[in-house]
C-alpha cells in the first residue's frame, strides 16, 4: 500500500505545471467483519477498499476531489490524472479563497502499528464457549488501516494502525439488554473473556423486579461507557477554535473565564500511540494537545482555516477541529471499590441519545437505556427502567463530581460509515453526587 501511494505521489510531482501545487490523501482498509445474531454467525466478509483525496492549488485557489482507488498500478495512476486535469479546468472559474493557508514545510512522519490481530477463531471460540446459550447481538470488525498524506512542498506522512473492535448487547427475555464492548490493538484472550462474564453477570441482575424512580436527583457512577457519550458530545464544536471564536461551542462559559470544571478534570488531545495518524487531513503534523487543565481551560483546537480568520496559530488539527483522541487523566478511586463508594444510587454502564437541551450552559439530555442498576448500602438491589436524565456539564464534571477511577477504558471508535474509524477516547468511571433525572 505504501508503494502503491508513493508511485502516485511520483506521477503527480511529473505532471504537475509551474505555479501549482497539490496535497494528495490516502485513506485505506483491509477489514474482516462478522455479524452476530442469538450468539451465532449470520454474516461474515471482508472488505478492501481505498481512495484518493487530491487538492490542486494555484494562484490562491484551490479545487478538490475523490478518487477511488483499485488497486491496478496503472488504472490508479490513469484516474489521478484525470482528476487533475479536470481540477486544473475548475481552478479558473473559482474565486481566491482568502482564507487559504499552506504549510509549507517538507516534514516526515512514518508510523506503522503492526501489531498481531487476534484469530478469529480465537474470538468464535471464546464467544461460543461464554456466551452460545444467551441472545448476543454484535458485529466484530478488525484489520489494517492505513492513512497516508503527500504534498508538493515535500511532506510525506504515513499512518498504519491495526485494530479490533467487537460491540456486542446480551438480550434479557424482559426486552432489556447489556451493551458492552472489547476493543484494542494488543488482543488478550484472559481480557475478553472477563469483559463477556462481566456482562453475562449484569444480564443476571436484569432478571429481578425493575426498581421504579421518580424524577428527582440522584448520586450516580458513570462507567467509561457512558462518560464516552458525554465527551462525545464535546466533541462537537466543544474544543473548536472557529465554534469559540463564533460563540457557538458548549465550552464557551469555560473557555472565556466564566465558569470552571472540577480540578478533577483534564482533557487531553492524545494523538501519540492512538490509532489516529500524526498528521491531519490539510497536512500539518499533529502533537498532543492539553484541552482542558485541572478544571481550567488550555487550548483548542485550531486548524489552518481558523488560523487565517481569526490570527491565531494553528496545531495540526483537522479541518472539522474535533478530537481524534480524546483521553481524560485518571483519577484514585480504584474500580473494584465503586459500588462501596456509590453507597446508594445508580449504577450506569451506558447512556443514549444525548444531545444539547441548552447549548451555552452545556445542558446535556439523553436517556439511561442499557443495563443502569439501582444501587442500596453498595448492593444492587435491580435495574432501572429507562429514564432521561438533563443535566449541566458544569454539575457533572463540575461541583458535582465526587471522583474518577484509576483505571481507564480505551474505547474505540465503532462506526463504519464509509470507512473504518480510527477516533478513539480513553476514560476512567466517574462518580458524580447528583444526577437529575426528569422523566
Amino acid at each position: 500500500m505504501k508503494q502503491a501511494f508513493q508511485s502516485l505521489i511520483d506521477t503527480l510531482g511529473a505532471a504537475l505545471q509551474a505555479g501549482e501545487h497539490y496535497t494528495l490523501g490516502l485513506s485505506a482498509e483491509h477489514s474482516q467483519f462478522v455479524r452476530f445474531n442469538h450468539a451465532k454467525v449470520r454474516q461474515a466478509g471482508e472488505v478492501s477498499q481505498a481512495s484518493a483525496h487530491l487538492r490542486l492549488i494555484h494562484a490562491g485557489r484551490q479545487a478538490e476531489q475523490q478518487v477511488t482507488l483499485s488497486g491496478d498500478a496503472h488504472l490508479d495512476r490513469q484516474r489521478l490524472l484525470d482528476a487533475l486535469s479536470q481540477l486544473r479546468q475548475m481552478l479558473p472559474l473559482l474565486a481566491a479563497d482568502p482564507y487559504l493557508r499552506l504549510d509549507e514545510s517538507a516534514w516526515r512522519s512514518d508510523s506503522q502499528q503492526t501489531h498481531a490481530l487476534p484469530d478469529l477463531n480465537e474470538v468464535l471460540a471464546l464467544l461460543e464457549q461464554e456466551t452460545g446459550d444467551l441472545d448476543l447481538v454484535g458485529i466484530y470488525a478488525a484489520g489494517p488501516i492505513w492513512r497516508g498524506f503527500a504534498s508538493s512542498f515535500g511532506a510525506f506522512g504515513w499512518h498504519q494502525a491495526n485494530s479490533f473492535n467487537i460491540d456486542w448487547s446480551l438480550f434479557h427475555e424482559s426486552g432489556q439488554a447489556v451493551k458492552a464492548n472489547y476493543a484494542g490493538q494488543v488482543w488478550r484472550a484472559d481480557d475478553f473473556t472477563a469483559r463477556l462474564r462481566q456482562a453475562r453477570a449484569q444480564l443476571g441482575y436484569l432478571g429481578r423486579a425493575p426498581v421504579v424512580l421518580q424524577p428527582g436527583s440522584y448520586r450516580a457512577y458513570l462507567a467509561p461507557a457512558a462518560m464516552d457519550e458525554i465527551a462525545g458530545m464535546l466533541c462537537w464544536g466543544g474544543f473548536s477554535a472557529q465554534a469559540l471564536a463564533t460563540g457557538s461551542s458548549a465550552l464557551q462559559r469555560l473557555y472565556s473565564g466564566d465558569a470552571t470544571l472540577s480540578p478533577l478534570i483534564s482533557f487531553t488531545e492524545q494523538v501519540s500511540g492512538s490509532l489516529s495518524p500524526a498528521f491531519s487531513d490539510e497536512g500539518s503534523p499533529r502533537l498532543d494537545v492539553a484541552l482542558i487543565e485541572q478544571g481550567k481551560p488550555a487550548r483548542r483546537l485550531v486548524c489552518a482555516r481558523s488560523a487565517a480568520e481569526f490570527g491565531v496559530l494553528a496545531n495540526g488539527a483537522d479541518s472539522h477541529e474535533s478530537p481524534c483522541a480524546l483521553s481524560l487523566a485518571p483519577g484514585q478511586l480504584p474500580r473494584e471499590q465503586v459500588l462501596e463508594r456509590l453507597g446508594t444510587g445508580l449504577y450506569i454502564s451506558n447512556l443514549w441519545y444525548l444531545n444539547y437541551s441548552d447549548l451555552p450552559a452545556a445542558r446535556m439530555t439523553g436517556l439511561t437505556r442499557f443495563a443502569t442498576f439501582w444501587v442500596q448500602d453498595g448492593q444492587i438491589q435491580g435495574p432501572v427502567n429507562t429514564m432521561r436524565f438533563d443535566d449541566s456539564l458544569y454539575n457533572l464534571l463540575g461541583e458535582q463530581l465526587e471522583a474518577l477511577t484509576c483505571e481507564r477504558e480505551l474505547i474505540l471508535s465503532t462506526s463504519t460509515y464509509g470507512q473504518r474509524s480510527t477516533g478513539s477516547s480513553h476514560l476512567p468511571g466517574a462518580l458524580v453526587k447528583a444526577l437529575t433525572l426528569t422523566l
